[in-house]
């Protein structure tokens, strides 16, 4: 009897919810609409508090023109967790609350959906269109999972095509029919919400009753997670589209559920309009800060971190007080872990404590982990409430643009970084995608934005090395004291992992040059001046210190003389150049006296000797004959046309000329086809006398100017001496190329 009156029960439910004229056998009310004005379409969501992902759903609403109503602002979250865990009811109930005054709207088509993981790649229109065509009153989300209780499987409808299991993270449908699903809740807001929709629709009376089904195509919503492979990134008339290749459906609501907010974040680079191949980055100048009408500029805290042995060191820390930005704005947090470079941060405090108030440093006495420097720097603007932004910067960051801080201030971001690489490598410090462990994945636009060619500003899942953090956002959403520990992740990794399970997006702009990365991981300390091996590692770098500013007027201006016949005189090396290798040899400082036995050099015999230090006994052979190939030989080829030099050298050596020890050299054939001779420090001002006569043709250089270098032939035609140095010390570096 009891299980008849059950049986009975569901039959008066079946009928009472079911449409009122399924009696004709047919769904008509679909079937003989024309279609469904937009303005019939109303957005329902919920979002507790405002984050970077609410903000990005609510963009794509107005980009499309939706009409939209936002449940549970001001609310406390109590529906769960998140990410793989039930939860979720307090939107049912929300859901509950609010369709109740849309209850007897019968040509109300209601969508609910996510937020915080959500965009719209469509407008209404095509929602209304779609939903039109599937000839249901409501249809839901469909998915490749089934969560949250997996023994439900054999109770869902069999689907030869798509996707069989209900996504509670966007549904539409009539709103008498979406308030007689909500109106049945009676759990609590920490229940499973997607387990409610479930248990309705696996419900063969209640599905039919209602008239759901599911969007097993994916043509309104597409769930992400278990469905990466299925989605890419398509650009149709220009404007850039999610598709799903299986289906060859192009979905409205992207959903970036479970793990796939990264993905989701990745479209939301480009959709919905973001940035077209025609137009490039659309929005990267909207909702921007104009900080030329600002009157006082926000205070700025700079993190300054030097963690390893760091190449070019004093000149980096240098360009922070080149950064167009009013010093008295500025304070300095300087973490350095090195003892070797005590000294350069020393020179540098002497040098900025005249220009910023408040500069803070901490030592390597005080052994802190990077995590710990790193958590400290942050907090140094945290507890200040006057502190609107921290500038982090890692000493292998070369900033070449002046503008940098204020570039980055203007595009109003959280958190955001400039774009730097390795010269002539695609080595970042971002990445646009992460492995299934977390760790470096290469996005398919990578390569297009770390060379170029699409600009803007991009959500990212990783950045390091230069980022810029509003100071508000360290004392509201990241006021936690211990972001850069998590597991066993470097601090870089861990300061990004939880920024994103908070709901912080990460941006990198590529819209300016900023700047570069120098490479640190092959920097020898053990010499004297150690920057001068990093002719390979860092040769951007190495150019800019050590080759004179006026090289290329060598080429521009033909800024060659000749003061001699064949006597090629040129502008090679800069101040910092001879002044370190004068104290590179001097440091070692083994000079061989001029003596004639030399077992140096082949056979152990020179008959013309000089007081001298072979850059072989310091190492730098290699790196000097690569100067020679990239720096010499275009002078070559352009003075001596039509002779391509092979750029080699046997003898490479720094000459000492002084009058206690070797003062002149007696005339003499160089064993080169063409000999440089660089001066190394300044007549006059260094030493007295000295230069350089070619006898055949009567014709004596005797004030070398530092930095410059002769050029001339070595054998048969240009017989040569050394005139006497009268006092002081004159240095000379010499090559014999081609021999």
């Amino acid at each position: 009897m009891g299980r008849c009156a059950g049986r009975f029960a569901l039959l008066w439910l079946a009928l009472a919810l079911r449409p009122r004229d399924a009696c004709l056998g047919a769904d008509t009310d679909s079937d003989t609409r024309a279609g469904i004005p937009a303005d019939k379409l109303l957005v329902i969501t919920v979002a507790t508090k405002e984050t970077d992902g609410f903000h990005r759903f609510m963009q794509s609403t107005k980009y499309f023109n939706y009409t939209v109503k936002v449940l549970g602002q001001g609310e406390e979250w109590r529906g769960g967790d998140g990410i793989n865990s039930i939860g979720g009811g307090q939107k049912v109930r929300l859901m509950k609350e609010v369709m109740e005054q849309y209850a007897s709207e019968e040509d109300l088509v209601v969508l609910f959906t996510e937020c915080f993981d959500v965009i719209f790649a469509g407008g209404p229109e095509e929602v209304l269109k779609k939903f039109h065509k599937m000839k249901h009153r409501v249809v839901f989300a469909a998915d490749g999972i089934l969560w949250p209780d997996k023994r439900l499987a054999d109770k869902y409808p069999v689907v030869h095509i798509g996707k069989r299991y209900l996504n509670s993270g966007g549904f539409i449908g009539y709103a008498p029919y979406i308030s007689r699903i909500v109106q049945q809740w009676n759990l609590q807001d920490n229940d499973d919400d997607q387990l409610f929709y479930t248990k309705i629709y696996i419900d063969p009376l209640k599905r039919e009753a209602l008239n759901i089904t599911l969007d097993h195509k994916c043509r309104i919503f597409q769930a992400l997670n278990g469905a990466i492979d299925e989605v890419v990134l398509k650009f149709e008339n220009g404007k850039a589209r999610a598709k799903n290749t299986f289906y060859e459906t192009l979905p409205v609501a992207i959903n970036g559920n479970g793990p796939t907010k990264i993905v989701l974040n990745y479209f939301g680079n480009y959709i919905p309009n973001a940035w077209t191949q025609d137009s490039g980055c659309i929005l990267c100048d909207s909702d921007v800060i104009d900080l030329s009408a600002v009157d006082l500029h926000p205070n700025v805290t700079i993190g300054i971190f030097i963690e390893q042995p760091t190449p070019f060191l004093s000149r980096f820390l240098d360009i922070l007080l080149t950064l167009d930005y009013p010093k008295e704005a500025l304070k300095l947090f300087i973490h350095n872990k090195e003892v070797y470079h005590e000294k350069d941060v020393k020179e540098f405090f002497d040098k900025a404590k005249h220009e910023i108030n408040t500069i803070k440093i901490v030592g390597p006495e005080e052994n802190l982990s990077q995590a710990e420097a790193r958590n400290m720097g942050m907090d140094f603007c945290r507890q200040d409430e006057k502190c609107s932004y921290y500038f982090s910067v890692d000493a292998d960051v070369v900033l070449t643009n002046t503008r940098t801080l204020k570039i980055l201030m203007e595009q109003n971001r959280k958190i955001i970084a400039p774009l730097v690489t390795r010269h002539g490598k695609l080595w970042s410090n971002f990445w646009g995608a992460l492995s299934p462990d977390g760790y470096y994945a290469r996005a398919e636009d990578y390569v297009d934005i770390v060379q170029g060619n699409r600009v803007g500003v991009w959500n990212v899942p990783y950045m390091a090395n230069i980022y810029l953090i509003k100071g508000e956002t360290l004392r509201s959403e990241m006021n936690e004291r211990n972001y850069f520990v998590r597991d066993k992740l470097d601090p870089d990794m861990a300061l990004c992992r939880n920024a994103r399970e908070m709901g912080v997006f990460m941006y990198i702009s590529n819209r300016h040059e900023f700047g570069r990365l120098l490479s640190t991981a092959n920097y020898n300390t053990s010499h004297y001046n150690n920057d001068l091996w990093q002719i390979f590692e860092n040769p951007v770098d190495w150019k800019e210190k050590y080759i004179s500013r006026d090289y290329s007027k060598i080429f521009t201006e033909n800024l060659v003389e000749q003061p001699c016949p064949d006597v090629f005189w040129f502008p090679i090396f800069s101040e910092k150049a001879c002044d370190e290798l004068v104290e590179e040899m001097e440091h070692y400082g083994q000079w061989s006296g001029g003596k004639h036995h030399d077992s140096r050099i082949s056979g152990g015999y020179e008959n013309v000797p000089t007081d001298d230090i072979h850059m072989k006994q310091i190492d730098l052979e290699n790196v000097w004959l690569h100067f020679i190939r990239e720096f010499i030989a275009p002078v070559t080829l352009k003075v001596f046309a039509g002779y391509y030099t092979k750029g080699f050298a046997l003898l490479n050596f720094v000459v000492k000329y002084s009058p206690d020890r070797q003062r002149s050299l007696r005339p003499h054939h160089d064993a080169s086809t063409f000999t440089i001779n660089i001066a190394l420090n300044n007549v006059g001002d260094d030493f007295q006398g000295g230069g350089c006569k070619f006898l055949r043709y009567n014709c004596s250089i005797e004030s070398p100017r530092k930095g410059w270098s002769f050029m001339h032939p070595g054998r048969l035609t240009h017989l040569h001496e050394g005139l006497p140095v009268k006092n002081g010390t004159r240095y000379i570096a010499v090559s014999f190329i081609d021999p």
